[in-house]
């Protein structure tokens, strides 16, 4: 059933202050688990609202909104920025700074996308309170810290979120996606890839460059394990399961003709399911030890930085949630996809309790982007901004309350 005429005037007459909104998120990104201007910001703007705020894992912010009688219906917003200098050109561009983990300072932009999720989760609230007589029962709202590093919603869980605050029935969330805006996609079953990040130090010799045989190549001996952990997925792996084994970067050395002590690389993998997730870090550990015991070195030291739990769209709940959004957008702008190998962590919150979820992607950029066979710039780029704004923003709001209100609105089947 598609939303009640004056909801969907309400969003016609609020769109160009969600734009506004969403240019001031934009410009104001902060990273992982440190965005505490954006919490206070978030929980100032629901206050206004009349809603009392709660604040989970350091940054999170929950609030819950009740009207009467009726189901418990969660949904999910992330909040976090990433380490990229913004190359949009947008006058509405980030220039802000952050620190990493490490101390160094770098510029912070909204690259995947989380200030269009912020600002339509915002909506999404303000929506509900100015239309209270459409529905009845209660929505939690989450605005979750720390996607990005996979740390935010263990964080919130482990800090009581679902001791202190009602338990849904359901969680919905979504996110903006390199796909035409004003359509969505959605998995049924498996939606998005586990992901597990390592970080491994080889340990090798120090020697002079034109004594190599005095020494051990720390160098040499990172090259063949990383030429070796591609056998992983080729040769080790059924062609019937996903796997996917990166090594993202490389440090050694300070100088060319000094071999030195060590080096350092970090591995990203993704897997669709436990079993397969299991045998793949199986066999990169014993790559990994295999090549340093074949190079005479030491025991290398294999670290896990962080990792990332499955997102498995309950295939019940999505087939409710498509036929109700398709009645909102329109059969032909919603679509049945295969699942992607992208990571999230939003589905800790729903597994942790046993509850079902469902989360889709919804489109950022216009028609044109796409003409002859083009590919906008996708999530995690310097480049990335929805080109279509005012579309994007919309739909992203029309989807979130189609899902909501299927299961709390008055009308509800």
């Amino acid at each position: 059933m598609s939303l009640n005429p004056a909801l969907r005037a309400s969003i016609s007459a609020d769109l160009d202050q969600t734009i506004t909104d969403y240019k001031h998120f934009h410009q104001t990104p902060e990273l992982s688990m440190q965005e505490t201007n954006t919490a206070a910001d978030i929980a100032s703007r629901l206050q206004s609202l009349g809603l009392t705020t709660h604040t989970f894992g350091g940054t999170g912010v929950v609030t819950v909104i009740e009207n009467g009688d009726g189901p418990v219906i969660g949904y999910r917003a992330d909040i976090d920025g990433l380490p990229i200098t913004e190359d949009t050109g947008l006058d509405y561009a980030s220039t802000a700074d952050g620190t990493l983990p490490d101390g160094g300072t770098t510029k912070v932009m909204h690259g995947c996308g989380h200030d269009t999720h912020i600002t339509v989760g915002l909506y999404l609230a303000k929506h509900l309170l100015a239309h209270t007589d459409l529905w009845s029962g209660t929505v939690v709202m989450i605005f979750q810290p720390g996607e990005e590093t996979g740390q935010g919603a263990r964080a919130m869980l482990d800090d009581g979120l679902w001791g202190r605050i009602v338990r849904p029935e359901v969680i919905f969330g979504q996110h903006v996606w390199p796909i035409p805006a004003g359509h969505l996609y959605v998995s049924s079953g498996t939606a998005m890839a586990m992901s597990d990040c390592l970080c491994v130090t080889v340990r090798g010799l120090q020697t002079h460059g034109s004594q190599p045989e005095n020494g051990i190549d720390p160098i040499v001996l990172g090259a063949y394990m990383i030429t070796r952990l591609q056998s992983v997925v080729s040769r080790e792996i059924s062609g019937n399961d996903m796997a996917v084994v990166t090594v993202g970067t490389f440090h050694s050395g300070l100088k060319e003709n000094i071999i030195p002590d060590s080096a350092e690389f970090t591995l990203n993998i993704r897997t669709f399911t436990e079993e397969v997730r299991e045998v793949v870090l199986e066999r990169v550990r014993r790559i990994i030890l295999a090549e340093a015991l074949a190079s005479g070195a030491p025991e290398p030291e294999i670290e896990e930085m962080y990792r990332f739990p499955r997102c498995f769209n309950d295939p019940a709940e999505t087939e409710s949630f498509l036929t109700h959004v398709g009645a909102e957008l329109g059969t032909d702008h919603v679509h049945l996809e295969q699942p992607s190998t992208g990571s999230e962590d939003v589905g800790a919150f729903g597994d942790d309790i046993g509850v079902p979820y469902v989360y889709w992607f919804f489109g950022g950029y216009s028609p044109a982007k796409f003409e002859g066979g083009q590919t906008p710039p996708g999530n995690h780029s310097p480049f990335f901004a929805p080109d279509d704004v005012e579309t994007t923003l919309e739909t992203g709001i029309r989807a979130a309350l189609s899902a909501v209100l299927n299961k709390v609105g008055k009308d509800r089947a």
